[in-house]
């Protein structure tokens, strides 16, 4: 059944969200394979090149990835706005988004200068062409509503995020006058509050009552979560240039404002699950109540930070709560349901009655979903101990995410292949 209030018609062909999705756990896997390469030289400090390589392989490669897709899928759904010249925009980005990822990672771990040159060059290309086709499709909304809304805010999130690390690409690259410090501070937040968390609230909006059958969001975090972060992203990023005790009681304020914004968002996501009509717990409530899970850690460590400076490995926790915790596994889920939803959404209109249409827990059963979400649980939390304990759990960790990545990867093409299966039998595959 399609749910009401979304508009179907306009959707893009189901090649331009599935490349996507597919790609991003060959990224997980090659982020695991650096991990098992280089150690716990990985998790010892955020700035070292085989941290920066892994990093940006999860972080570009898998959820920049999977949220360029479902982005691209979601604007003429939810918003009546479809991208122009979807096919086109969505081959471009994933070529130099896929391109750009694996040369950033090339140059991080081997200092080859050609290879970061050609990475800012094709992540430009990507990036730029992306935000124009995201911000153009925004302009012509016709009806906003909150999930809009926050994908406004997440793409001018995003548009900031790639300034900010090309900005920095180029200072390594040798470029002269650039805030250093300043951008490196700021980067990561942009990135994982501003892009990464606001998409994910906005999205939440839709999928979380859709498909986790809950209540709604309560109106009033509705209209306010989304840009009051947004906000505080802007004020932390005044602190970071305001000299002196000025500068230091905005970044409280910033900080304390992000932290319960997102605790709040948490909460109010796990209390939404528990009061869900449907009592059996799949695999995607699963994923979601880890990632609140490692939200609400991560607000308690982002505040933690605050309280003693001196916690050296406090960034590395931050680091791996909201990157491999919050954002992974939200995005995990959410291609549980996103993915054999469309390929049942789509294979409804090619086969058109004149064969059954197979389910969305055939096309991707909940046992292999379930299998791979422990897989993920092991991994993380494999992460996790190897902050303390990095030269005895690193390798074990990189292990374990491997083989959560392939498992992932397999689960999502065994959805791909059924469709393909099923949709050629009508001799209409797109």
């Amino acid at each position: 059944m399609v749910p009401g209030g979304l508009s179907f018609e306009q959707a893009p062909p189901i090649s331009v969200p599935f490349r996507f999705f597919l790609t991003a756990p060959l990224f997980l896997l090659l982020a695991a394979a650096v991990l098992a390469w280089r150690g716990p030289e990985v998790l010892m400090f955020r700035h070292l090149p085989a941290s920066l390589a892994v990093t940006h392989l999860i972080t570009l490669g898998v959820l920049a990835m999977v949220m360029c897709g479902a982005l691209m899928q979601m604007m003429p759904v939810v918003a009546g706005s479809p991208i122009c010249c979807a096919r086109g925009v969505a081959a471009t980005v994933h070529a130099g988004l896929t391109a750009g990822v694996l040369l950033l990672a090339a140059y991080f771990l081997w200092r080859a200068p050609l290879a970061g040159q050609l990475a800012w060059g094709f992540l430009v290309v990507a990036l730029s062409v992306f935000l124009a086709a995201l911000f153009h499709s925004l302009w012509r909304v016709a009806a906003r509503n909150a999930t809009v809304a926050a994908i406004g805010f997440a793409v001018a999130a995003l548009a900031v995020t790639a300034v900010f690390g090309l900005t920095l690409l180029l200072a390594r690259l040798g470029a002269a006058g650039v805030p250093y410090s300043a951008l490196a501070a700021l980067h990561p937040l942009w990135g994982l509050l501003g892009w990464v968390g606001v998409l994910v609230v906005g999205v939440a909006y839709q999928v979380v009552p859709m498909f986790q059958l809950t209540p709604n969001y309560p109106p009033l975090l509705v209209r306010w979560l989304a840009g009051g972060v947004f906000a505080a992203l802007g004020l932390r990023t005044a602190a970071q240039f305001f000299p002196g005790r000025g500068g230091e009681w905005l970044a409280l304020a910033a900080d304390a404002g992000l932290a319960v914004g997102v605790a709040l968002f948490a909460l109010t996501t796990l209390s939404l699950q528990h009061r869900r009509r449907r009592r059996k717990t799949d695999a995607t409530v699963l994923f979601w109540r880890v990632s609140m899970a490692a939200l609400l850690l991560a607000a308690a460590v982002w505040l933690g930070g605050r309280i003693f400076p001196g916690w050296r490995s406090q960034p590395m926790w931050l680091g791996v709560l909201t990157i491999a915790g919050f954002a992974l596994a939200a995005i995990n889920g959410m291609l549980y349901k996103i993915m054999p939803f469309l390929a049942w959404f789509h294979l409804s209109g090619i086969l058109g009655g004149r064969r059954r249409v197979p389910n969305m827990k055939e096309l991707l059963p909940e046992a292999r979903a379930r299998g791979q979400f422990w897989t993920y649980v092991g991994s993380l939390g494999l992460m996790l101990g190897a902050l303390a304990a990095p030269k005895i759990l690193a390798y074990p960790a990189a292990a374990l995410l491997a083989v959560n990545a392939c498992w992932l990867w397999l689960n999502l093409w065994g959805a791909y292949r059924l469709y393909r299966r099923s949709a050629q039998f009508a001799g209409a595959e797109n």
